[in-house]
């Protein structure tokens, strides 16, 4: 048997989406990654990109990249470990310990690796990890390269994480792992009764913030900060992809975890590290939270304004209570269906369909920018009303 037999049924399913016009994915896209973006030439509003800020086109960090550039070069030609190191990591690092108020913070190169290396680096095979059934796929995969043993909780469901946490022995290590936002439904976790099981039963705490960073809290530190839990929390991770328009992952958290995780994680040690053009605008997109709040009170309006009219006109939109909004459609065919129909609209969004979703329950996935204007968001939802008539998912 040859072992690249399998590809053949992934190559049939693409090719005959490809030959119907439905295949979404890889999609080249010609322009910057804004609230209005250029596909073949021609012009889409962007709402499936994860830039919640909208900051990719921000003249300041694309300032911020070239100067990093000039200085530094294009890249460090190795591991953070060795020679890959700049003083401009360190102050990245330094500015984030102190801005979530913690001991310590490091930086790896793309927040999936940051899962990876945290997740690795602690979980031992003596130790019990749990985590939420809906957890994103870096959890997933760090939680089997820790060799711990992985125990899963319904999502969102805290008598079934209370369930779990009593069967693990007194003497055992153990870390609850959680995405603060879930990212493809946009509901968040419940992080109030998740501490307070943290504590009772004396466990430790990972909130995976790659969504929530930049968007929720006062002060942009996301959904720890939102529900009043920072000083409660072991470890906030978070990814620079999103709301800080750049590329990389950290974490933040205890001076002493920070060091045993820069000596042990192998996804920060044998990688090259972030360079100089990320390290530089996530530095920028930093300096932009903490001093413009005013992007976090725009995206919220918004996020307001299509979660409501959504609902109105009996749209399913799930559990959302972020700028992620999903549209559930049903069928996988149903959602092909509905995306090329947004496409012909005009409209950029993403197709979620099984298994990334449950059987019956694909969707299409929204997610908004503070960049977004009111013009834009009323052709979307005007878009998508007309869709779900046309799909009978709308109020008559």
């Amino acid at each position: 048997m040859d072992i690249f037999d399998k590809c053949d049924a992934i190559v049939r399913e693409v090719k005959r989406a490809q030959d119907l016009g439905i295949y979404p994915y890889f999609t080249p896209i010609q322009s910057a990654q804004d609230h209005r973006v250029t596909i073949h030439g021609r012009e889409f509003i962007m709402i499936g990109s994860n830039g919640y800020l909208g900051l990719a086109a921000d003249p300041r960090m694309k300032e911020a990249a070239i100067k990093a550039v000039e200085k530094y070069g294009v890249t460090c030609s190795g591991s953070r470990f060795l020679n890959g190191t700049l003083d401009i990591h360190v102050q990245l690092e330094n500015d984030l310990a102190d801005f979530y108020e913690m001991g310590g913070a490091i930086v790896f190169s793309t927040g999936f690796q940051t899962n990876l290396g945290i997740i690795a680096a602690l979980g031992g095979k003596d130790d019990v990890l749990v985590i939420d059934r809906l957890d994103h796929a870096s959890i997933i995969d760090g939680c089997r390269l820790s060799f711990s043993d992985v125990k899963k909780y319904k999502h969102n469901d805290m008598e079934d994480l209370e369930r779990i946490l009593k069967t693990i022995p007194e003497n055992r290590g153990k870390m609850i792992i959680v995405d603060g936002v879930f990212s493809m439904e946009g509901d968040m976790a419940n992080l109030p009764e998740i501490v307070r099981l943290k504590k009772k039963y004396n466990a430790r705490l990972l909130v995976d913030d790659a969504h929530g960073v930049g968007v929720h809290g006062e002060n942009g530190r996301g959904t720890c900060e939102h529900f009043g839990v920072l000083e409660d929390v072991d470890i906030i991770m978070g990814t620079f992809s999103k709301a800080f328009a750049s590329l990389g992952g950290f974490m933040v958290g205890e001076k002493d975890v920070i060091t045993h995780v820069k000596h042990r994680a192998r996804a920060l040690i044998f990688s090259a590290s972030m360079v100089p053009a990320s390290v530089a605008s996530a530095q920028m997109a930093l300096n932009i939270i903490k001093s413009e709040p005013e992007r976090r009170k725009r995206l919220w309006a918004i996020t307001e304004r299509v979660l409501t009219r959504l609902k109105e006109v009996g749209l399913d939109t799930g559990d959302s209570q972020t700028p992620v909004i999903p549209v559930i459609i049903g069928k996988d065919e149903d959602c092909f269906a509905f995306w090329k129909m947004l496409i012909a609209n005009g409209i950029f969004a993403n197709p979620v369909i099984s298994p990334a979703t449950p059987p019956g329950r694909a969707l299409i996935r929204t997610s908004y920018m503070a960049t977004h204007t009111d013009e834009d968001i009323e052709t979307v939802l005007d878009a998508f009303t007309a869709c779900g008539r046309e799909f009978g998912l709308v109020k008559t």
